[in-house]
């Protein structure tokens, strides 16, 4: 975006002549202000331009060379920069002479001059009142969750639904294709999800796998997917050989696989290609749904649904809003999204609501459903501030269907300078305030939910991702490289953010790298790994800011890494590096390192010079499913600016606790191998992180006991998720006065008297698991407790004989699970009347409790007869086996 790279120009810009007005020469600072100047001249403008998205011919060019002129400013800033860093001025006058010599300074001139001859002729474009001014200042866009559409608010799915639940379930001992059809943005998917998640089709089938397929699918990495969700299912560790079988191996393995368990499966799919649906379904048992747009009725209570909430439409916005909707078609994905532009405008003003009609007029008429689609999202995406839209338009870095993880994108969004402070707030906060924001307006699709209602993943529809992809290669904002090795020919002369997906020879052969400003790569399994990103970095990007390896095979980090001076973001997770060298302290502009899953055990003292990092993330799973840490350098406090740390080890300097204390700014503490006479001064320290939401503490060893009673002071009000492994004499008192908490798991705890106690009036508390936590014969949920809580998990609780539910507990109880319990041989007294409760977990319980569920007579089974989901699994020779009552 020209508006917001200008903007961040010129922030830049004011920081670079505040550093360094007393080292330049008259004559630079001057040349230097103008480009300020300039730069803050056009800005206004900018934002009226790119908010109309005009397709006037000479305006577009316009902005293009704004673009390239900010992009050519902001190298020689970063140029200038390095030089005044390393006190090389007379590399920086060199510099300088470099700028003068390729013109630039003329073409900045050059812009200007057209900046004021455009400003004359497009003074119209003004918008006065719109939703992308008001919420420039940022004020708008934090709403929360209070309006992500959930898929139980969508209308017109359960018929279609029903009649498919019907072909799944009919009795067929041979296997059987159901095919849905259907133009994009009618929901197939969301349909075919719905039916997948059914308990009825649950129950009905003993393995369950959801594989997405994408246009530039790599077949070897689908079948891996499929045989891990295979054995996640039977709980089984996929085969070692797996990981070296190619295609015909692994479809043979497929094949046994599915012989030796024949359940009379089902496949579903989804297509726009009524010829693929019609060649899937060749046998006369196989069946094609063809989907059809929603009719008026639906169509109108979805709109409502998503653009008023209360699905009452106001009746002086009836009839446009009628008029809005007939635009749609009744295609879900476009009513969601023109309700997502609609619910934030102003009710009072009927003129706003006419001039969205009226975008959407003429040249919606003679074109196709899927053109009215793509005009609706163009509208939805042009409405955004300019903010939002560079944070929407780098989601095209990702491939199709990848799931995008908000905590991996989030600090992307922050390393390339797209998320602007705000007072109060950590720019953490005002990312995920932008994140909700672009999910309340359904340009991006929830995909997952953590258990307390945050975002787990999320998504882009294909046909939004068909314009983004196209908007940022028009503005040389993401450039997608795949497996198709013309892809490389393609790029632009100076691509400033490359995607490469997929293996391929000819990427290392890519010489327009100089640049580049992030470097993101997925799905590169070339053993060979190490060689060729070292060719990539060796052409030159030593702006690089941003470097996402995650799963790449690689071995070490390539030593010209550690010459990218303005790196901020470093993704190594689940890479097979085994050593952070000393040389990591070169990158002070670090702000994100991601080192899970990786063999790294030890930070050097190196790591220390980062002082700018905000996030370290190096735990890896041990044995038995433990998370570890590793060992830190023992002044870790000196990291002043860490917001998350996850997970370091503290067995090993008694100093290390102390060290935590300091870093005032943490809001993600993870501790492993905690000593005992170390957690009086670890609860000292914890009163000092008074911004901590999430805290994970570990024992050295699960019978090694955390001395957690100590008070704390200030207590950590904020924390809301607390995870403690390790011996615990009691629940420590300052537990109940936690009152954000909604989640605490306690592991190996082994408390010998009633935990519930403390917990059961925490006011936020969704998700309660408590694993070999209590040693008592009785857990009584007390009368009117647990007002909140969602979900509760009971895991080897081996002297547990009796569970109890008092009058009005836990009242929203959705999903209970029981593990191991061996000697509780009745279901929950008063798990009847928890109306809430959707899913009932038994893992190796009791015989007797089995049998007495088995026969749909008994009193047992009657206590849950209500209960959409019960599932009861039990290991067996070695391998888990589950069925479905």
């Amino acid at each position: 975006m020209a508006e917001n790279s200008v903007a961040f120009l010129l922030k830049e810009l004011s920081t670079f002549l505040l550093q360094q007005n007393t080292n330049l020469g008259s004559g630079l600072e001057k040349d230097v202000q103008f480009i300020k100047d300039e730069l803050g001249s056009m800005r206004t403008f900018l934002r009226d331009a790119e908010a109309k998205e005009d397709d006037v011919y000479e305006l577009q060019e316009w902005l293009r060379q704004v673009r390239e002129v900010a992009s050519d400013t902001e190298d020689v800033l970063d140029e200038f920069e390095m030089k005044f860093g390393c006190h090389h001025v007379d590399g920086l006058l060199g510099a300088l002479k470099r700028y003068y010599a390729q013109s630039r300074m003329s073409r900045v001139e050059d812009i200007s001059a057209r900046h004021q001859r455009y400003q004359s002729t497009y003074s119209t474009f003004r918008r006065g009142s719109s939703s992308s001014d008001a919420t420039e200042d940022g004020t708008s866009y934090v709403r929360g969750n209070a309006l992500l559409v959930e898929e139980a608010k969508l209308v017109g799915i359960n018929e279609p639904k029903r009649e498919l639940i019907s072909r799944v379930l009919a009795d067929d001992s041979h296997l059987k294709v159901i095919s849905v059809v259907g133009m994009g943005g009618l929901g197939k998917t969301t349909l075919v999800k719905r039916v997948y998640e059914d308990p009825t089709v649950k129950r009905k089938f003993h393995c369950h796998a959801w594989l997405t397929i994408s246009q530039t699918f790599h077949m070897k990495v689908i079948l891996k997917d499929l045989i891990q969700q295979l054995h996640n299912e039977i709980r089984e560790p996929v085969p070692q050989q797996v990981e070296c079988m190619e295609g015909n191996q692994l479809r043979a393995f497929v094949k046994d696989f599915l012989q030796e368990r024949s359940y009379s499966s089902r496949i579903m799919l989804t297509t726009r290609i009524a010829d693929i649906a019609i060649g899937s379904c060749i046998e006369s048992r196989d069946y094609i749904h063809e989907m059809k747009p929603l009719p008026v009725e639906e169509s109108w209570n979805l709109y409502c649904s998503k653009t008023f909430g209360d699905n009452c439409c106001p009746q002086n916005l009836e009839d446009v809003s009628r008029r809005i909707l007939s635009k749609c078609k009744g295609l879900p994905l476009a009513i969601v999204a023109i309700g997502g532009l609609l619910a934030l405008k102003n009710k009072g003003k009927l003129d706003e609501w006419e001039m969205t009609h009226r975008s959407l007029g003429g040249e919606l008429e003679g074109i196709g459903k899927l053109e009215k689609v793509k005009n609706i999202l163009l509208l939805s995406y042009n409405d955004l501030p300019f903010f939002l839209k560079s944070c929407l338009l780098y989601i095209s870095i990702y491939p199709e269907d990848q799931k995008i993880d908000p905590e991996l994108v989030i600090p992307r969004w922050i390393a390339e300078g797209f998320i602007h402070g705000k007072k109060g707030m950590t720019t953490t906060e005002v990312a995920l305030g932008y994140l909700n924001e672009l999910v309340n307006r359904s340009l991006i699709q929830v995909a997952e939910f953590y258990r307390d209602g945050s975002i787990r993943y999320c998504r882009v529809h294909d046909i939004l991702r068909e314009i983004i992809l196209t908007k940022s290669r028009e503005q040389n904002f993401v450039n997608v490289a795949s497996s198709c090795s013309r892809d490389c020919a393609r790029l632009p002369d100076k691509p400033r953010r490359l995607a490469i997906h997929g293996y391929n020879e000819n990427h290392q052969e890519c010489k327009r790298f100089r640049h580049l400003r992030s470097l993101v790569i997925f799905g590169y399994t070339d053993p060979l790994f190490n060689s060729s990103l070292s060719k990539i970095l060796s052409g030159g990007p030593k702006m690089l800011e941003v470097l996402h390896l995650e799963g790449a095979k690689l071995t070490n980090i390539p030593k010209e890494v550690f010459q990218l001076f303005r790196l901020k973001f470093l993704n190594l997770r689940d890479t097979g590096v085994q050593i952070i060298p000393p040389c990591i302290g070169k990158l002070h502009n670090l702000e994100y390192l991601n080192l899970i899953g990786t063999k790294v055990r030890e930070l050097p003292v190196g790591i220390l010079q980062l002082r700018k990092l905000r996030i370290l993330l190096v735990y890896h799973i041990g044995k038995d499913f433990a998370l570890c840490g590793v060992k830190p350098p023992s002044q870790i406090g000196n990291l002043l600016f860490l917001e998350i740390l996850h997970s370091i080890d503290a067995d090993h300097d008694k100093t290390l606790v102390m060290e935590i204390g300091k870093l005032t700014q943490l809001r993600k503490l993870g501790i492993s191998k905690l000593r005992k006479i170390d957690g009086a001064i670890l609860c000292s320290s914890l009163g000092k992180l008074t911004n901590l939401r999430q805290l994970c503490v570990n024992s050295i060893k699960e019978d090694d006991t955390l001395d957690l009673l100590h008070p704390i002071s200030p207590t950590p009000r904020a924390l809301q998720v607390l995870e403690l492994g390790g011996r615990l004499e009691m629940i420590p008192p300052w537990v109940a006065s936690l009152q954000n908490l909604t989640t605490i798991q306690l592991f190996g705890s082994r408390l010998r008297h009633d935990l519930l106690e403390s917990l059961q009036s925490l006011p936020n508390l969704v998700d309660v698991s408590l694993n070999n936590a209590y040693e008592g014969e009785e857990l009584y949920f007390m009368a009117g407790g647990f007002q909140k809580l969602k979900r509760l998990e009971l895991t080897r609780l081996q002297k547990l004989k009796c569970v109890r539910v008092g009058d009005r507990a836990m009242p929203c109880l959705h999903k209970l699970v029981m593990a191991e319990c061996k000697l509780v041989e009745k279901l929950p007294w008063g798990i009847q009347n928890l109306n809430e409760l959707k899913s009932l977990g038994l893992a190796d319980m009791s015989n007797e409790l089995i049998v007495k569920l088995q026969d749909k007579g008994s009193e047992e089974y009657q206590k849950i007869a209500l209960v959409s989901e019960v599932v009861i699994a039990n290991w067996k020779d070695g391998k888990l086996w589950k069925r479905f009552l």
